[in-house]
């Protein structure tokens, strides 16, 4: 039940992106932040689903959005390339969609690799930001979109 609980409300959150007015439907320019903040397979497959449908949506209407999948605490996981549930899709997802932007938590990072005590690996295409929520506030605050999944 929580993983179609999870799975409607996260196409919820896309229709409601979709069907709303303001700045962004005016100007054209979509940008939506999505966060990631646990380690389940589930989350992140919706954080990339979303991803995909809001840019078929808008590509389908000659329109550009860019998106970011902001991860932090558990969710870091899924940009790593030793620890990730889902490290196949991974490893193809950026190469097919070059608007998608991965960023993990530098917080969240030092505590991992303090903890296991090495480097802890990303995929090549995930930007280290100082702090996940941070990065969250300050794209909420330049207008973009938020949705969690």
């Amino acid at each position: 039940m929580t993983k179609r609980r999870d799975v409607i409300l996260g196409l919820t959150g896309v229709a409601a992106l979709v069907a709303g007015s303001g700045r962004a439907a005016e100007t054209g320019e979509h940008r939506l932040a999505i966060q990631v903040s646990d380690d389940r397979p589930e989350s992140m497959t919706l954080a990339l689903s979303n991803a995909v449908n809001v840019s078929a949506y808008y590509a389908e209407r000659a329109q550009e959005v860019q998106v970011e999948i902001v991860t932090y605490g558990p969710g870091v996981h899924m940009l790593r390339t030793d620890t990730s549930p889902i490290k196949e899709r991974m490893a193809t997802f950026p190469k097919s969609m070059p608007n998608v932007v991965f960023v993990a938590c530098g917080n969240t990072l030092r505590a991992m690799e303090k903890t296991e005590g090495k480097p802890v690996p990303l995929i090549s295409e995930a930007k280290v930001m100082q702090a996940g929520v941070v990065r969250l506030m300050e794209l909420q605050e330049m207008g973009w979109s938020y949705v969690k999944v």
